[in-house]
């Protein structure tokens, strides 16, 4: 683990307990039924103890990264799309056209595109930050898809992305991401790290017919195999053997803005498998995320079970990009609104219910 990299991690606080006991106590005394709210008290709750104080900081201006790589395990023809998407769909992002793009308009948060891994050079311009560690992983069914060096170096690029989003104003970050074939590699990390059998939460990513569903599968049971990944392997041997650049990129992104307490609200698979990486380095980091979505890819529900995260929507999405995440900041501010300006019993002169 390099320096920079065992600072972030030395720096990550717990969630403050007596946050967390102010906010429940605040809770209780708002002018509404106890726990009338559900999952939306629990994140109120979680985003004061994250930032230390109640009532918690508006998670609002937000900042969306999109972390875009390649995967040297299409070759495996576990994806029906040609990896040249990768590169187009970041066109489409920096021209404004994507899902992401329209929903970070609809909730106001910035849009930044992180290549860290596309196989190709892409064109300078605005949204667009170049933190290349390689131009793809190897494949990683044949033999780790990156070196220990690639993987801190891809981590640190996510550090980076998220101080830089920070120090420009960002309060809240969200998760976005980028690459064909990066369903393969989240499987195998969730299967690393959960140990649950790559059958279990390998899925279809963006639309495979059964015979591709079973070779992907194959493909992640011999990547566990090859790489020798047994519970209990360091997590950086883990990233570097069958994680992507931009799953250690957002691993990253998670422990620089757990190290400055700034709330992240996690997107699907490649997030959650990205999650259990920060998770396996620094287990407080996830005290300051939150789980966006649940998608249908059944690997994300096993990881969210893994890091003990609600997911706030559930919509059957499956695309990626940051989507699911945009979809559910509007849900976190308003939980936090509520600490902020729903009056209490006393000072609204309400009656609470008898004991």
């Amino acid at each position: 683990m390099s320096s920079e990299l065992e600072r972030v991690v030395a720096g990550i606080g717990p969630a403050s307990a007596s946050a967390v006991a102010d906010a429940l106590a605040h809770q209780a005394r708002l002018t509404k039924p106890a726990g009338s709210l559900g999952a939306l008290e629990e994140v109120a709750v979680r985003l004061a103890g994250s930032g230390g104080v109640c009532p918690p900081a508006m998670p609002a201006p937000a900042a969306l990264a999109i972390f875009a790589a390649d995967h040297g395990v299409h070759a495996q023809g576990v994806s029906p799309w040609p990896q040249e998407v990768t590169v187009q769909m970041v066109a489409n992002f920096l021209a404004g056209g994507a899902v992401a793009n329209a929903f970070a308009a609809q909730v106001g948060a910035s849009v930044t595109v992180v290549d860290v891994g596309v196989a190709a050079d892409l064109p300078a311009g605005p949204g667009l930050v170049v933190r290349k560690i390689g131009y793809g992983t190897a494949d990683l069914s044949i033999g780790p898809a990156m070196s220990a060096g690639d993987a801190v170096a891809a981590l640190e690029a996510g550090i980076s992305v998220a101080r830089t989003l920070i120090d420009s104003g960002a309060r809240c970050l969200i998760t976005g991401d980028m690459g064909i074939a990066n369903t393969t590699a989240s499987a195998a990390l969730i299967s690393a790290f959960t140990g649950l059998d790559p059958a279990e939460v390998t899925g279809r990513g963006t639309g495979i017919d059964d015979e591709t569903h079973a070779r992907k599968v194959a493909v992640v049971r011999r990547a566990l195999s090859v790489n020798g990944i047994e519970p209990g392997t360091e997590p950086l041997r883990v990233l570097a053997a069958v994680g992507g650049f931009e799953h250690a990129a957002i691993a990253g992104f998670v422990l620089a803005a757990a190290e400055a307490r700034v709330p992240v609200i996690l997107d699907g698979v490649i997030a959650g498998a990205a999650a259990l990486t920060a998770q396996a380095l620094a287990p407080a980091s996830i005290d300051h995320c939150v789980a966006g979505h649940r998608s249908a890819e059944p690997g994300h529900a096993a990881a969210l079970r893994h890091l003990g995260l609600r997911p706030l929507v559930d919509l059957e999405l499956r695309l990626g990009e940051g989507t699911g995440a945009l979809l559910a900041h509007p849900l976190v501010c308003a939980a936090v609104r509520v600490m902020h300006e729903v009056a209490t019993f006393d000072s609204a002169g309400v009656s609470e219910k008898p004991m």
